[in-house]
């Protein structure tokens, strides 16, 4: 009997406590999200920054704070130039990242190579038959099978077979034109 009116008194402690936050929460949540506007400057940054002070709020121990809105206060200030410390850091490791990464440039021989796969490939799709040209140049583009059934005006289902024949066809050309042997 003792043990099951002392849960109930711990139970009711706890939802005590959890009103009682919820009205701190409600009082000075506007407070604690102008603040942090004031050094970050900005609305969704302030608002995610104001919810982690209410969140280490709600986990710190309320009855140790002499001065909540104080502590609001401070705590709101502290989180505000921690997250600029943070971005500004961020910012920096991206720019010494990119800085970092080296500048590739084709040599003219490999630009030369492209630009001749370039023009082996325009010669093909030129020799192919419309269809099949329509079919391969659209599915790389992007489009999906019901706007290549559209534009090759056949049915949904034969999209997959057409476009299967066409890659085929397309490589057996590329290999004849290279002098790939088989």
């Amino acid at each position: 009997m003792e043990v099951q009116i002392a849960l109930n008194e711990e139970k009711k402690l706890v939802f005590t406590h959890a009103d009682n936050f919820q009205e701190l929460f409600k009082t000075y949540y506007p407070y604690v999200v102008r603040q942090i506007m004031r050094i970050v400057r900005e609305k969704s940054a302030a608002e995610d920054i104001a919810q982690e002070v209410f969140l280490k709020l709600y986990n710190s121990n309320r009855n140790a704070i002499q001065n909540i809105p104080a502590w609001l206060s401070k705590a709101s200030i502290h989180a505000a130039y921690n997250h600029i410390r943070s971005t500004n850091r961020r910012l920096i490791r991206d720019e010494k990242a990119g800085e970092e990464q080296p500048v590739y440039s084709p040599s003219s021989e490999e630009n030369w190579l492209r630009q001749e796969d370039i023009q082996a490939v325009r010669q093909i799709l030129t020799e192919m038959n419309e269809r099949d040209r329509t079919l391969l140049m659209m599915k790389y583009s992007g489009f999906d099978y019901k706007e290549l059934a559209h534009a090759a005006q056949v049915e949904s289902s034969s999209v997959g077979t057409l476009l299967s024949r066409a890659k085929t066809k397309f490589r057996n050309m590329y290999k004849q034109m290279r002098g790939y042997q088989e």
